[in-house]
């Protein structure tokens, strides 16, 4: 394992770690990860702290790897539309992390 790792890194070592457990965690083939040793490997992978591989590929996977969490995440508009469909009062005063809050 990778000694000194960012918060970044941590947080996704910690995510695909969480979709092992849940059993959600997938190979590139498609087929669930049972192999604890093997969801290591991927969450080092996809975190940029794998020794197996150089610092440029590291950086390269982490980029990746943010890139596609913040895709997943939901848009402003997209809480927006949603609180206007519960009838939240006070919502277009409302930024991203308070609508959210008000959603949960």
């Amino acid at each position: 394992m990778a000694k000194h790792q960012s918060p970044a890194q941590k947080k996704t070592v910690k995510r695909v770690m969480h979709e092992f457990k849940h059993h959600e965690l997938e190979t590139a083939g498609g087929r669930k990860v049972r192999n604890p040793r093997q969801a290591i490997a991927i969450a080092l992978s996809e975190a940029g702290s794998s020794n197996r591989q150089s610092p440029s590929e590291n950086r390269k996977r982490l980029t990746t790897t943010k890139r596609r969490e913040r895709k997943a995440e939901k848009s402003r508009a997209d809480l927006y539309e949603e609180a206007k469909r519960r009838n939240i009062p006070g919502r277009s005063r409302m930024n991203k992390q308070e609508l959210t809050r008000a959603l949960s």
